[in-house]
């Protein structure tokens, strides 16, 4: 485990303001390492224990919430995105274009 990339992962997804979210691999590109989305959702399954850090605005490149199982219930990466504002229908962020923040654009 590279706690150096996990830690550069966890900075980046501080920065996603809320009703907004992104995708592994913008992160990763945003940090260098174009293929390494897989490793940034490795970071994001270790940062559970991590209250400053909003999991639950990183999601697959689709909208996908691919990393639901890893939050305290099924249920709960969806009702934070909800109270954000954030449509999601059947697993799948509603509006992903208009919602999606690439910190490569805004950092």
């Amino acid at each position: 485990m590279d706690t150096n990339f996990f830690t550069n992962v966890y900075e980046v997804v501080k920065l996603i303001p809320k009703g907004k979210v992104t995708s592994y691999g913008a992160i990763a590109n945003y940090l260098g390492a174009k293929k390494s989305a897989r490793m940034v959702g490795w970071a994001m399954n270790s940062s559970h224990t991590l209250e400053d850090v909003p999991a639950h605005r990183v999601v697959n490149r689709v909208g996908l919430l691919s990393g639901k199982h890893f939050f305290e219930t099924p249920t709960k990466m969806q009702e934070l995105l909800e109270s954000e504002g954030i449509i999601v229908i059947d697993n799948q962020i509603q509006d992903f274009e208009k919602v999606f923040w690439n910190p490569e654009n805004e950092l």
